[in-house]
């Protein structure tokens, strides 16, 4: 119908084309060259290998929405992306198959089998968290007791059964088995959390950890029976530091004399953090170090020789006895007891280590009451 002069004339837009009107045929999509020259090397080898094709369909979303999905699958992959055309479709696909061939290649780097998966968590993890002499301890333990039982076999044929009976071959040795499963159950908690396995088969396992005993302390009497069968000896200023120092057995390698004080790193420190110990030079410590300027611990004999000694004079105690003994001779001479903490370098607290800075004369007067 014609309107008059006035009479405006109502004209409606042209159907919107989309491709949904395009003639489109789902299935296999072919790549050109150039497209497959922007995916990685490692790909193109797969993808050429199927032809160069990926699987094509469209989706309708409504009368004018549509779109299009491509997904490749093969050789571990499993690759889709979605655009509202072909063209952008190809793209996120093509940055898709980098995402994933990026993922493989770190992937790749993580060791998938049992020997070579625990080297890479001492290496990169529990170095991380253990000083230098638990690190090496903890590596002695897997190479003596581990490595020779489980091999170099795939992480996932690894089976409970197989670790229950390395567990139970272990119980003649309470302390060690405790060790052994501390180790495997932190290794395979690593390995889940890296996705190279699904569950921990050490879950499965029983293990009964067992109770730990304390050292004994050394009567009055066995201190100076072992002191005085060394006199002159290269194991008696050793014995002596661990006696009136409380110093483990690996920090005797570490004293230096600094006036007043022994001098020694504490080795419990962990994350790779250094901290020196300074314990007064005791009335007891005095006579074995007189006028000395220096100590050689060079000279001093290796742990395994001084417990190889100690047994000879003592044979119920072992080296770390010592270190009890003195805790014990501090507490009986009424040495304070935030003191006795600082001078075996043991944790006191961390609100008592953030606010205790104790002075060296204070030390000193403490240390000076350790006489028996």
């Amino acid at each position: 119908m014609k309107g008059g002069a006035n009479e405006r004339v109502l004209e409606f837009p042209a159907p919107v084309k989309n491709e949904l009107t395009e003639d489109f045929e789902e299935g296999n999509l072919k790549f050109t060259e150039k497209e497959i020259a922007k995916m990685p090397s490692s790909f193109r080898k797969v993808f050429r290998a199927q032809g160069c094709t990926a699987y094509v369909r469209r989706r309708s979303g409504g009368r004018y929405n549509c779109s299009y999905e491509i997904r490749f699958r093969g050789d571990g992959y499993n690759i889709s992306a979605s655009a509202t055309t072909l063209e952008k479709a190809k793209e996120k696909f093509t940055e898709k198959i980098k995402a994933a061939v990026s993922e493989r290649d770190n992937a790749q780097h993580i060791p998938t089998k049992f020997l070579d998966f625990a080297q890479y968590w001492f290496e990169n993890f529990h170095a991380r968290k253990v000083c230098d002499a638990t690190y090496a301890y903890g590596q002695r333990i897997f190479n003596t007791y581990v490595k020779p039982s489980l091999k170099n076999i795939p992480l996932a044929k690894v089976t409970p059964v197989m670790l229950q009976s390395l567990l139970d071959g272990l119980e003649r040795i309470p302390k060690t088995a405790d060790e052994v499963y501390s180790l495997l159950n932190q290794i395979f908690k690593s390995a889940v959390n890296h996705g190279v396995l699904r569950l921990n088969p050490l879950g499965m396992c029983y293990h009964r950890q067992h109770e730990r005993k304390h050292g004994t302390a050394f009567t009055k009497d066995e201190e100076t029976r072992l002191l005085s069968a060394y006199a002159g000896e290269p194991c008696q200023l050793p014995f002596a530091l661990m006696l009136y120092c409380g110093l483990r057995p690996n920090e005797l390698y570490t004293v230096t004399l600094e006036e007043d004080f022994i001098k020694a790193v504490n080795s419990k420190r962990k994350g790779g953090k250094i901290e020196h110990k300074r314990i007064p030079v005791s009335p007891m410590l005095a006579p074995y170090i007189a006028d000395a300027e220096v100590i050689d611990v060079s000279t001093f004999p290796t742990d395994r020789v001084l417990d190889i000694r100690l047994k000879k004079v003592l044979p119920n105690h072992k080296l770390y006895d010592m270190r009890t003994t003195f805790q014990t001779r501090c507490t009986e001479c009424g040495v304070n007891e935030t003191a006795i903490g600082v001078f075996m370098g043991n944790s006191i607290g961390k609100l008592k280590e953030a606010y205790t800075d104790l002075s060296d004369d204070f030390l000193l007067r403490e240390g000076a009451k350790l006489k028996y």
